[in-house]
């Protein structure tokens, strides 16, 4: 495993403070380059227009409206060109100048262009240098006889501004920019993770599978990947230990098995046949596990294996000496495997399906993921208290211990050890009509 790069930490940072100052630059940039968008005016003349109400047309600017109010209108403007505007509207619509108010908020421009490209608009406008006009947003107050206010204002804006939506679109397009930055950056971290998810998986399939090599990515997932290394061989060392002493213990019982095969020679005929039956089955149960031991430590080599072919062989290798199995047509489904072990699983279940319900019926398909193997038979089923412990070594429903029927115990214990090993299970299901159902899944 090559040496691994910087924290994940110190990565994270780094990548949140450049994606901050890019956005960042790039929308002072923005800020800079392109000038605000300039607030509408209105010539003095079109106010007076609209509070007499004749019909003005705006094409790119917000229409004037005429509206009634009983209250002063406010805040008031002040500037030094505001009450000569007063006095000009005063004296263009034959009220006193204190009849007359301008109201609006009005502050400082954020940028010098504003102005400049004001004036602009107002020459090419057809506007002389020297006349008035109001920028948005203003009201223009005169009051009535009545006490009564007739204002003229700009209609109000619903949404966003021109300039709340210009400043939105350069945050959208700085994001946009980024984007692809961060998406590489986001990958480069989660590329070793995701190999380190995959090699952990490979892992629960196949216990012996070769320690993680980690090529590189932060120096936690190279500390993890260490960590997992060493748990691996201590879990392997510590299954093989066990492994290793149950067949030592198996072995060794041969030795007093046999001396007491010599000892019920001189014992009456009927005591002898009762004693050789119990050695008998004492026997086949160490065979039995001396076996099983020698297939848990001896694993093949996995290679891609066609499930459904294996399922059709066996039936028609059972059939051919008797049994009734049969095999559901079906798709091809193709998985890496052990395949000395998976044709044992197989024709375990076969053969229980043909010894204890008469008869088995197979089927192979994809489910998820996972390649499934059913086989049915048409037997009384288990108790549901029984679905597990069936499972156990050396655990038999038939209590005669008669090898014909209940056999040594080890047959579905064998079937579950093959397909944990293989990342996968192994359930028994009673079905509705009658029956038991061996399910088996194996991860793609």
């Amino acid at each position: 495993m090559r040496r691994p790069s910087a924290p994940l930490l110190v990565q994270l940072l780094t990548l949140t403070g450049l994606t901050l100052v890019a956005a960042w630059a790039m929308s002072t940039f923005l800020l800079f380059a392109l000038p605000p968008p300039a607030p509408d005016f209105y010539r003095l003349s079109e106010i007076e227009h609209t509070y007499r109400g004749e019909e003005l047309t705006f094409t790119e600017r917000k229409p004037l409206q005429l509206t009634a109010s009983r209250t002063r209108p406010g805040p008031e403007l002040e500037g030094r060109t505001i009450p000569e505007m007063r006095g000009k509207i005063a004296r263009d619509i034959g009220v006193p100048p204190s009849a007359v108010v301008i109201a609006g908020e009005r502050g400082p421009l954020s940028d010098r262009r504003v102005g400049r490209i004001i004036r602009d608009r107002a020459v090419r406008a057809g506007m002389g240098g020297e006349e008035h006009f109001l920028i948005f947003p203003f009201k223009v107050g005169v009051q009535q006889a009545d006490g009564t206010w007739r204002v003229v204002q700009t209609q109000p804006v619903i949404g966003l501004s021109d300039w709340q939506q210009r400043l939105a679109l350069w945050f959208a397009l700085s994001a946009l920019l980024m984007s692809p930055v961060a998406w590489m950056f986001a990958r480069r971290l989660t590329k070793p993770i995701k190999e380190f998810a995959e090699a952990a998986e490979r892992l629960g399939r196949d216990p012996r599978a070769a320690p993680l090599e980690l090529v590189k990515g932060p120096a936690e997932i190279g500390m993890a990947a260490r960590a997992f290394n060493e748990m691996q061989g201590r879990l392997q060392r510590y299954v093989e230990d066990r492994t290793a002493m149950v067949g030592a213990i198996a072995h060794d019982l041969r030795t007093p098995l046999t001396r007491l095969r010599f000892r019920i020679e001189g014992l009456p005929e009927d005591q002898r046949a009762k004693y050789s039956a119990d050695l008998d089955q004492m026997e086949e149960m160490i065979t039995a596990t001396l076996a099983f031991v020698r297939d848990a430590t001896k694993s093949g080599e996995r290679t891609p294996l066609e499930l459904s072919s294996l399922v059709e062989s066996l039936c028609d290798e059972m059939a051919e000496t008797g049994a009734r199995t049969e095999v559901e047509a079906g798709e091809k489904v193709v998985l890496t495997g052990d395949p000395m072990a998976l044709r044992r699983l197989i024709a375990n279940l076969l053969e229980n399906a043909v010894k204890f319900g008469g008869r088995a019926r197979a089927r192979v398909f994809a489910d998820a993921g996972n390649a499934v193997v059913e086989i049915d038979d048409d037997g009384p089923g288990i108790p549901p208290a029984d679905a597990e412990k069936v499972f156990e070594p050396f655990y038999r429903r038939e209590p005669s211990r008669s090898r014909q029927t209940g056999g040594i115990g080890l047959g579905l214990a064998v079937v579950r050890t093959i397909a944990r090993g293989h990342g996968g299970d192994v359930n028994l299901i009673n079905r509705a009509g009658g029956g038991l159902t061996a399910r088996v899944q194996l991860p793609l």
